[in-house]
């Protein structure tokens, strides 16, 4: 696939957008994943403060503060183990700040943000913490009422209380989350993959289709498109059918124009060869000789004027299918019986090759134009050699023939099959014919090329592409399919 191929870019596409949404999909599970897990460090923060409050105690006699059972968890015993709390004086001012704190937290004290606790009410921090830790804390203020103190006041006193946990559990346990999720992401990355495959695979089947339909319309087995598109392509077929109607309306007006063309100038030829008779009978034979190859030349320009112009109207019969074999032998009778085809021996190699997709009168014109030119230049002998190939993936079916003549200076070469070009004066000719075979072999997509025969003179050397052989399901058989040929007894040209 090229960067212009539409399934390319729905690939690119796809690939884009599925590694997108994997990626949000991926940031938006693990950080849904931490806030779970931060909720519930969350509420067992909040389990071990409510713990912490209710194990605070004030001695009656002197107002000390004092936890009688704290929490139970070996973390609050390990300095540094993770796992803090701390009872602040909240009326002491920066005195009464960290008045009571976890073995833990050994000689450090958990700065508490100075913001308004109502009663009851717990809030959550995340702060710094001994040894650089990120702690997650949670804290409440509660006030309790004393005996009297020193002062006698015997007032209420408030108490904050923090009870602070490290955050670097709930950072491995993200990363493990993390860690664990790639391998699910890599099959649901397969999964949409093959999934966005089979989506592009069945959405470009339809152009797929179309482009079938317009092969075979071109191939001539089908006049028009199917209607069973979907919604999105049926516009677009609907014109294309409409186009081969418009293209087939212009033939036929095209057909009728040639056809009144034609029948327009057989009338005045005709007339000039009466014309030629009279002066033939009137004494004057030379005059009546000329005027008869006049008419002959005009009649044979207008026949292959109107050969010219079926090719470019497309007026041929579909399926194009025209049997080599049948077409030789038809071109070489009518040849043999002329008095340059009589004297010349012809010699033909492989001539069942089956057919080319081309209408009959169109290779019978092809192959009587390149052998008329043969037996009109040619000394002795003429040969012809018929192959069938399969080249650059088609089936090729292609016809040399050479001449024993005088062949054609190699610079000249290239001027051959131009309309109208006589090389050489001294033999009879319009010079139309090899440039009628040239024009019918480019109308069906084959290639003509001149080069110098093994024996001498003038070799023509065309490939046409073969028509599939009929099967008994409708269908054809290439080349390929064949029985093997018999191999030619000429020599290939040069």
């Amino acid at each position: 696939m090229n960067r212009n191929s539409l399934r390319a870019r729905l690939a690119v596409a796809a690939l884009l957008s599925i590694t997108l949404a994997l990626l949000v999909a991926a940031a938006s599970l693990v950080i849904l994943f931490e806030r779970h897990v931060e909720r519930r460090i969350g509420s067992e923060l909040t389990s071990r403060l409510n713990q912490l409050a209710a194990a605070v105690h004030i001695a009656p006699d002197d107002g000390a503060v004092s936890v009688e059972q704290p929490p139970q968890d070996p973390r609050f015993g390990t300095p540094l183990g993770g796992l803090y709390w701390q009872v602040d004086d909240s009326e002491a001012g920066s005195a009464g700040v960290g008045l009571l704190r976890s073995r833990s937290l050994w000689d450090t004290t958990l700065a508490l943000p100075q913001d308004a606790l109502a009663a009851g009410e717990v809030h959550t921090h995340r702060l710094p913490g001994p040894g650089g830790q990120a702690l997650l804390v949670r804290e409440r203020s509660i006030r309790l009422g004393g005996a009297p103190s020193a002062d006698a006041s015997g007032a209420a006193r408030t108490l904050r209380l923090a009870v602070a946990e490290d955050r670097a559990e709930l950072v491995r346990a993200r990363n493990a989350f993390a860690a664990d999720m790639l391998p699910y992401l890599g099959v649901i990355a397969l999964v949409l993959g093959l999934a966005t495959w089979a989506q592009i695979r069945a959405g470009l089947a339809p152009l797929e289709a179309l482009r079938k339909g317009v092969y075979a319309v071109r191939a001539g087995t089908a006049e028009r498109l199917p209607e069973h598109y979907p919604d999105e392509v049926q516009p677009l077929v609907a014109e294309v059918n409409a186009l081969l109607a418009a293209r087939e309306a212009s033939i036929v007006q095209a057909r009728s124009w040639t056809a009144d063309l034609a029948h327009g100038l057989k009338t005045p030829l005709s007339a000039l060869a009466a014309d030629a008779d009279r002066l033939r009978q009137q004494g004057n034979p030379a005059l009546a000789n000329d005027l008869e190859q006049l008419a002959l030349h005009m009649r044979r320009r207008v026949d292959r004027e109107l050969i010219r112009a079926r090719m470019r109207s497309g007026s041929h019969a579909r399926p194009a299918r025209a049997d080599v074999s049948e077409a030789l032998n038809r071109v070489l009778g009518t040849l043999k019986r002329t008095p340059d085809g009589a004297r010349l021996a012809w010699r033909v190699a492989g001539p069942n090759v089956g057919a080319v997709a081309l209408p009959a009168e169109d290779l019978l014109e092809l192959l009587g134009n390149l052998l008329e030119n043969a037996a009109k230049w040619a000394r002795r002998q003429v040969d012809v050699q018929v192959a069938a190939t399969a080249a650059g993936g088609g089936d090729e079916i292609r016809v040399a023939i050479a001449d024993d003549g005088p062949g054609i200076a190699p610079d000249q070469l290239h001027r051959l099959g131009q309309r109208g070009l006589r090389l050489d004066e001294q033999k009879a000719g319009s010079g139309l014919g090899l440039a009628i075979a040239r024009d019918i072999v480019a109308a069906y997509g084959g290639e003509i090329d001149f080069g110098h025969a093994e024996i001498g003179g003038l070799a023509v050397r065309v490939c046409l592409p073969a028509a599939p052989e009929p099967t008994a399901e409708g269908g054809g058989r290439s080349l390929r399919e064949r029985a093997e040929l018999p191999r030619s007894a000429l020599r290939p040209l040069r």
